[in-house]
C-alpha cells in the first residue's frame, strides 16, 4: 500500500458525509481508529495517517477516497467520515460505481464507532 495524498484533487465530488459522537478524548479514540482502518500486509489502496491533524485518508480504486477526522468536543470525540469521488477521467461514472459503498456506508460506520468506543 502506498501514501495516499493529503491534499484533494482539484475535481472531486463528496458522496456522503457522517459524524458520529463518542465519549473518549481524541487522543485516545484516534490511533482506535487508526488500528481499526491500517490496512493489512498485501491490501491494495493508498492510506495517510496525519497524528497532527487527526486526519486518516484510505484512497482505493479509481474513485474512492474516505477521509476520517478525529475533532475534540467537550464531552469526548467526534468521528466524522466522508466519501468522497475522486474520479479524474468520466467523475460521473464514479458516482455510479459507488452506489453499493454508499448504501453499505451508514451501517458500515455506525460499526466502526462501535468497535473504536468498546
Amino acid at each position: 500500500m502506498t501514501d495516499a495524498p493529503l491534499d484533494l484533487p482539484e475535481r472531486h465530488t463528496v458522496l456522503r458525509s457522517f459524524a458520529g459522537h463518542l465519549d473518549a478524548a481524541p487522543t485516545v479514540v484516534y490511533p482506535r481508529l487508526l488500528r481499526a482502518l491500517e490496512p493489512r500486509a498485501g491490501a491494495g489502496g493508498r492510506f495517510l495517517s496525519d497524528p497532527a491533524q487527526r486526519l486518516i485518508v484510505v484512497q482505493g480504486s479509481w474513485w474512492y477516497r474516505g477521509e476520517y477526522r478525529v475533532l475534540e468536543e467537550d464531552s469526548g470525540s467526534v468521528v466524522q467520515y466522508e466519501i468522497i469521488n475522486v474520479a479524474q477521467v468520466a467523475h460521473w461514472a464514479g458516482t455510479w460505481a459507488a452506489r453499493s459503498v454508499l448504501t453499505a456506508a451508514p451501517r458500515a460506520f455506525q460499526a466502526l464507532l462501535t468497535g473504536i468506543g468498546a
